[in-house]
């Protein structure tokens, strides 16, 4: 069904969201029931203008509307939308009427309006101009027009009223292009809005000339002076005279007048058309001292009309010598340490003008560390300023000498000055520092690097010499490592350098130039000793010889997997040139063993059969990870036997003499005695020193046994303080944060730690955490970088714990485990000492795995030196 109209009406340039009317209330109609019934608002045409907001029911305004754009020129504007309601189907008609503001300003046609009205033109005339035009409608559009103030116009708006598009413009005075050639007006259109708009247009009218004014010289008579040495074609004065008239009534001919003089006409000349009066002979101040020269100006016009004026010319007499320059004395060349005021040359100067013309002045190119001294027409050259023969060996000195005539003369004369050098310079190393990295091994006489000085001097001062300060390295001079050409700076070794000996050392070069006094720097060289592989695998166990191979004994019993020996060797390299590879190169059953790559143990793969051979033979190379990799072999021989303990080995191939047992058994009571001894003492040491360090805190040691009283935080942490660079060794070398440790002896490997002095650390100790360096770092660069943590003059860092990471990659080749070296009950005195150490420092647990190794709660191994 079809509802009544609504209609409702709304400004344009609302924004989005404003209230156009109340539909619900309109309608009678709950604003929930619109939307249970589904209301909405329909438009033929494209654009939806309008929208419903069904929870108040109100008709807002969804898009900006522009109400020129929608109905143009259009005294009325209306939008017409449908409200369909459902349920059941209504359809009411809404027109809403957008009503015009005034946002659009009035605009003429074009901006600039050219008119061109001849001076002659009588008042009266008129002249038509479009009107402006405004797109609101109304009292929005353009009502009225304004022009700028001005004394030759006026508007008439008459045809502007009775519906023109033409507006007329009326002359009021007579025009007169000499007072004014241009015109300029502003046309201004206002509408009736509230606040009215207005639009503007320029409006210039250009004055037509007639010819009304004859030429006029600025001047009527020029006084000009002239050199007599003037040459033909130089100018004298250049005539300016003007026609305010136009076109050809303002074009100007200049020639003579009638009262010029024959002989002037010789001398001089005019340029019809520019007004230039030139020299046209040769002058003579003796012969006249000045010229008159009379000049008329004519017009073009049809009616010419003409102006005149008079040109009156002085002769001036000429500075036609030079002033000269002579060089009287030169010391030359001068020492660049010459104080300020050292007199450098002695000059004169001649003029033969005179007067003004004689009177001459000296004077040299600014920046110069140079002066002049005058005394009359002498003058004198000295230095000024510090000299430098590094920045200017020479000076071109430029003497410039000027006479006071009009206009001035001057010569030039340049004075060649040279500067001498002295030794005041020292050589200046290319580099700071040098480091030089020579792999081992190194020939005698082997090139290390070239040391390079220069010296900005010259001559002898800027030759240096290179030689080696007095040193020494582990004992022995500089000499007996390295040497240096004095000439070149090439540096050689002298003895050849082994890694494992001397791992880097540093040298101090020093660069003498030849001066009187010499000068001289010096700089230092960093060598550092790169490893190489020269040292082949040595198998420590199991031993063979040329003649027999070693003897290893396994139960018939063996499960697969057991353990049968393993290979313990070292390498006397260090670096990724000490990893050792473990091979199974020869066995008479391949299938039954196998080797552990990185360990070296090896083991059965399956269960040994009833049937299975008494005896097998296998040859185990060790070859390391150097470029090209070295190699060792072991050959095995590995007996099966019902018990071990019933196994008699081969008398004629280990035989040792009841001597030789003798002397084992009196070198083990020896070593398990002083081990004893050696741990007994440490004990009672550890707990003298450590009764003491709990007495200075206040504490009490009472038979053995400490009791600790708890301290503060803020106690620790002052005492920790108070004590840290107390307790480094003097000239300890430690990075901030990171400290590498490297072992010594075969066994070696590299590993960066973590320093950490903590606020409890009054036992004087550091802990060394392995936490940094990836485990895998391989190549050069893991060896050129290693540092040793040493302290000057051979100390050492004490009372260390070092919380060592056990995890390794897989593939990182891992060092024989030493505890192979030692009998079972040496092993087991140490595992007792171990277990002791943990106790005595409180750990959480130390247990004992499976090979009996001593581990802590924290899987690390705790040790502590105790001064």
């Amino acid at each position: 069904a079809a509802g009544s109209p609504l209609r409702y009406s709304v400004r344009e340039e609302l924004p989005h969201g404003a209230f156009v009317g109340s539909v619900a209330s309109d309608l009678g109609v709950d604003p929930r029931r619109l939307a249970a019934r589904g209301a909405r608002l329909t438009s033929g045409s494209g654009r939806q203008y309008l929208e419903l907001e069904l929870g108040r029911g109100a008709l807002l305004v969804r898009e900006r509307m522009d109400r020129e754009a929608l109905c143009e020129l259009s005294p009325a504007c209306f939008l017409s939308l449908e409200l369909v309601i459902e349920q059941p189907i209504e359809v009411h008609n809404v027109e809403v009427e957008v009503l015009d503001i005034n946002d659009n300003a009035p605009r003429f046609p074009r901006q600039d309006y050219r008119l061109e009205i001849s001076e002659s033109a009588v008042p009266g005339a008129r002249f038509h101009i479009e009107s402006a035009q405004d797109p609101d409608v109304g009292t929005n559009s353009v009502q009225s027009y304004l022009l700028s103030p001005n004394r030759h116009f006026a508007l008439d708006l008459k045809g502007f009223q009775s519906g023109s598009k033409l507006l007329e413009l009326v002359l009021q005075q007579p025009l007169d292009r000499e007072q004014s050639a241009l015109q300029q007006l502003v046309l201004t259109a206002v509408d009736g809005g509230d606040p009215p708009k207005s639009g503007t247009a320029q409006i210039s009218v250009r004055v037509v000339d007639t010819n009304d004014n004859p030429p006029a010289f600025d001047r009527s008579t020029y006084t000009v002076s002239l050199l007599e040495n003037a040459l033909p074609g130089t100018l004298v004065v250049k005539l300016n005279a003007s026609d305010p008239d136009e076109g050809s009534n303002g074009d100007v001919i200049y020639s003579f007048g009638s009262y010029t003089p024959q002989k002037v006409r010789q001398l001089f000349s005019v340029d019809p058309h520019s007004g230039e009066v030139r020299v046209n002979g040769t002058l003579d101040y003796e012969e006249a001292s000045s010229y008159e020269i009379y000049i008329q100006a004519t017009d073009q016009g049809p009616v010419s009309m003409a102006g005149h004026c008079k040109v009156l010319v002085n002769i001036v007499d000429a500075n036609d010598n030079v002033p000269e320059v002579e060089l009287t004395s030169l010391y030359s060349p001068v020492p660049e340490d010459a104080k300020a005021g050292t007199v450098v040359a002695l000059m004169s100067v001649t003029d033969q003008d005179s007067g003004l013309n004689k009177k001459v002045s000296l004077r040299i190119p600014p920046g110069l560390p140079f002066a002049l001294n005058s005394f009359k027409n002498s003058y004198t050259l000295v230095t000024q300023g510090k000299l430098d023969h590094e920045k200017a060996a020479a000076y071109n000195i430029t003497v410039t000498a000027t006479d006071s005539g009009s206009p001035p003369l001057s010569s030039q004369k340049v004075i060649h000055v040279e500067i001498s050098d002295i030794n005041d310079n020292p050589p200046r190393f290319e580099e700071p520092v040098y480091s030089v990295y020579i792999p081992e091994n190194n020939p005698l006489g082997a090139f290390l690097c070239t040391i390079k000085a220069t010296d900005p001097d010259v001559g002898e001062n800027a030759y240096v010499s290179y030689s080696l300060l007095d040193g020494e390295i582990e004992g022995l001079p500089v000499a007996s490592y390295v040497s240096i050409k004095s000439d070149s700076g090439n540096m050689y070794a002298v003895r050849s350098f082994d890694y494992e000996t001397l791992r880097e050392f540093q040298v101090v070069v020093q660069a003498r130039d030849a001066g009187n006094p010499p000068l001289s720097s010096t700089v230092t060289v960093y060598i550092y000793v790169v490893d190489e592989n020269d040292h082949a695998p040595q198998i420590l166990y199991p031993t063979s010889t040329n003649t027999s191979a070693a003897l290893e004994m396994i139960p018939r019993s063996a499960y697969a997997g057991y353990l049968v020996t393993k290979i313990i060797a070292i390498d006397g390299d260090s670096g990724q040139n000490a990893w050792l590879f473990f091979y199974l190169v020869q066995t008479s059953d391949p299938g039954l063993f196998r080797i552990e790559l990185h360990t070296g143990e090896i083991r059965t793969t399956r269960k040994l059969g009833e049937d299975s051979m008494p005896t097998f033979n296998l040859t185990v190379e060790v070859r390391d990870n150097g470029e090209p990799p070295m190699s060792s072999s072991v050959a095995i021989t590995i007996a099966v036997v019902d018990r071990v303990s019933k196994i008699i080995p081969d008398r004629r191939r280990h035989f040792k003499s009841p001597s030789n047992y003798s002397e084992i058994t009196l070198y083990l009571i020896i070593a398990l005695s002083a081990i004893s001894f050696v741990f007994l003492f440490t004990i009672i040491g550890l707990s003298i020193i450590k009764c003491y360090r709990y007495s200075l805190y206040g504490n009490s040691c009472c038979a053995g046994s400490c009791g600790v009283r708890e301290r503060s935080h803020a106690d620790l942490y002052k005492q920790a303080n108070n004590n840290i660079d107390a307790r480094l060794p003097p000239g300890l070398k430690v990075q901030p944060h990171f400290i590498e440790v490297r072992g010594n002896g075969s066994l070696t490997k590299t590993y960066c730690y973590k320093a950490c002095l903590t606020a409890g650390s009054g036992s004087d100790t550091f802990m060394f955490y392995n936490t940094c360096g990836p485990t895998g770092t391989t190549g050069p660069s893991a060896v050129m970088t290693e540092r040793h943590l040493t302290g000057q003059s051979g100390q050492s860092a004490q009372n260390l714990i070092i919380l060592r990471n056990d995890s390794i990659t897989p593939n990182e080749p891992k060092h024989p485990n030493p505890d192979w070296r030692y009998s079972a009950s040496l092993r087991a005195g140490m595992q007792r000492y171990v277990w002791l150490l943990c106790i005595w420092r409180r750990q959480e647990s130390c247990v004992e795995d499976q090979e009996g190794r001593i581990s802590s709660g924290q899987q690390s191994l705790v040790l502590q030196q105790v001064r």
